[in-house]
């Protein structure tokens, strides 16, 4: 299954600024759309150890499933934050994927997107504005 991600640059900007809040704890959000992403959503991260992992608040992330579904929209991505490692899956990640969606890594040198727990990267591309 060929899952590239466009996102236009105001949102991934949007998404680069809640998780510099986040920070030095790792953030957690949706990206949703109609083959492009259209919302960021971002998610309380309530992981037990939130400076090396992320769990996304259930009820948030059913509150948000739910708001994208009622907008027409579909979950495009996860996305979340290695604040001080690079944007590949880590062990954690892999052992605990559980989405059919890419999963987007905001590291220190740069962002990526993979299907896991396969590890296979999927583009992403940025969209500029017209």
């Amino acid at each position: 299954m060929s899952q590239a991600i466009y996102i236009p640059r105001p949102l991934l900007e949007e998404t680069r600024a809640h998780l510099l809040k986040e920070a030095p704890r790792e953030g957690v959000g949706l990206w949703g759309g109609r083959r492009v992403v259209e919302r960021v959503l971002p998610l309380p991260n309530v992981h037990l150890s939130p400076l090396t992992g992320y769990l996304a608040e259930p009820r948030a992330l059913l509150r948000a499933l739910k708001a994208l579904e009622a907008e027409g929209m579909e979950l495009l991505a996860i996305y979340h934050s290695h604040p001080k490692g690079p944007a590949l899956p880590s062990p954690t990640d892999l052992r605990e994927a559980r989405w059919r969606v890419p999963y987007v890594i905001f590291g220190t040198d740069g962002v990526r997107a993979f299907l896991l727990p396969e590890g296979r990267e999927v583009p992403l591309y940025l969209l500029e504005a017209p």
